[in-house]
């Protein structure tokens, strides 16, 4: 069984159609702990290690064999967690990170939420690095996207979102920061490569379990 850690329902229906549509027979199990990314916002990702680690403790206890977290804010924490417990975790943007060094050096990261920022561009350093590359970031918070996304303008979201994606110029690959983007990517054509995490984390944790 492949333990999903989410911290909002919006990915649940996301990750059973990519199950569904790429890995039929997997077993999922779907965790949603909101208050592990407003814990996450307010204090640091830190703040949110022992929560997390209580979680994947109970849950490898109920039959999991490894998790796949969903939330880009917390990831390297759950990640770290996982070492400790012994437990295989993935964070679901680091395939989309390490396919990202692989198209250049010149990367764009939109993310809705401020306090991904970080964290997304800590990992494609560490990516880069792994594969012995160079990569200049140019960091980008889409204006109004979470609040949208609060108020479930699932729509609104998207489109703003789209209309980031578009204004991109002089970047080899366009990473969305946050699972909960990619619908934005569907909206408008692109010339730049546009990476989203869901597909390629879900099909790196399959190989987990």
């Amino acid at each position: 069984m492949l333990a999903l850690l989410h911290t909002s329902m919006v990915h649940v229906p996301v990750f059973n159609a990519l199950r569904d549509e790429n890995h039929p027979g997997l077993e999922l199990r779907h965790l949603v702990y909101e208050e592990l990314l407003g814990r996450a916002r307010g204090l640091g990702p830190a703040a949110a290690a022992e929560a997390t680690k209580t979680v994947i403790s109970e849950i490898t206890e109920e039959g999991a064999t490894a998790v796949l977290c969903t939330c880009s804010t917390i990831g390297a924490v759950a990640e770290a967690v996982g070492a400790e417990l012994g437990v295989p975790v993935l964070r679901v943007d680091r395939p989309m990170a390490a396919a990202a060094v692989a198209y250049g050096s010149r990367i764009t990261v939109l993310a809705a939420l401020e306090s991904t920022l970080r964290p997304t561009s800590e990992l494609l350093h560490e990516e880069a690095e792994a594969a012995g590359r160079e990569v200049e970031l140019r960091p980008v918070l889409v204006p109004d996207a979470w609040r949208r996304f609060e108020k479930g303008d699932l729509e609104g979201y998207a489109w703003a979102v789209a209309e980031a994606i578009e204004e991109v110029e002089d970047a080899d690959v366009i990473v969305l920061a946050q699972a909960s983007m990619t619908p934005g990517a569907q909206l408008v054509p692109s010339k730049i490569p546009v990476l989203s995490s869901p597909r390629l984390g879900l099909e790196a944790a399959a190989k987990l379990v």
